[in-house]
């Protein structure tokens, strides 16, 4: 982590593009929220939130304006960014690729994992939201086939799975791996018994690596941290749950091909 409050990657790193995942530090909220809650579907002012996401581009270099945020929903979805759009156009999705430079895509999140990838060669990147439900519906592998439409080649695509809530803080309820042994006949090896008699705890960062790896991708890194874990560095709802808090604040993450 920089003293700035950014966490990068090596699987990222290289010349036309940057990247950073951000930490919820060195913001200007407060409470909850404090200090760098990127999310406007928090009850955080939208004011602040607005101020924390210029800081963030301005620690990438790139114009506020430029950063483009989904009404994320858990999906499966994934659009091809053209331009920027306004935050009250915002597409229902959870993935997003572009080939245009100098507008960063941006994932928010509060213990599912962003996921950032670059083709370095062909100038196209993307973005996804992996939370358990779209990594099983297959937002990761619809991320990647929209960076192919745009010229990427998934064999010089790298992936960065960035800060997400880790397995030992991750328990789950009995019915829970039921919903994706059907749909992988492997997913059972992210699960493994909790202290409570018929939980289990998920894997959520490397279950995301299991899934791109079956893509053949150039690079796959995870971050190594526990959202849930680390209050002083991440916003957690997990965490915010378990304290009664009544909201949380979303971190950002963020990729553009440098302009």
């Amino acid at each position: 982590m920089t003293p700035e409050g950014m966490i990068s990657l090596d699987a990222l790193d290289g010349d036309g593009v940057r990247h950073a995942f951000f930490t919820r530090e060195g913001g200007v909220s407060g409470g909850v929220f404090a200090s760098l809650n990127c999310g406007f579907g928090s009850s955080d002012d939208p004011a602040n939130v607005a101020r924390n996401r210029a800081i963030a581009m301005r620690r990438l270099g790139l114009a506020e304006d430029n950063l483009v945020t989904c009404h994320q929903v858990h999906s499966a979805d994934v659009v091809a960014v053209t331009e920027p759009w306004p935050r009250e156009a915002s597409p229902r999705a959870d993935g997003m690729a572009t080939a245009r430079a100098g507008i960063a895509l941006g994932v928010l999140a509060a213990d599912c994992a962003p996921v950032l990838f670059a083709d370095p060669h062909a100038r196209v990147i993307g973005a996804a939201h992996g939370g358990w439900r779209g990594a099983l519906g297959g937002v990761m592998e619809a991320t990647v086939a929209a960076m192919r439409r745009l010229g990427a080649d998934p064999h010089r695509i790298h992936a960065a799975i960035g800060p997400c809530i880790a397995q030992a803080s991750y328990e789950v309820g009995p019915e829970f791996p039921g919903r994706f042994a059907p749909l992988d006949a492997e997913s059972g090896a992210f699960f493994v018994p909790a202290a409570r008699s018929g939980h289990f705890r998920f894997d959520l960062s490397g279950y995301i690596a299991h899934r791109l790896a079956r893509l053949g991708l150039a690079a796959i890194q995870s971050a190594t941290c526990d959202t849930a874990a680390e209050p002083a560095r991440f916003f957690s709802y997990r965490r915010a749950c378990l304290a009664g808090e009544r909201d949380y604040g979303r971190a950002l993450a963020a990729i553009a091909l440098a302009p």
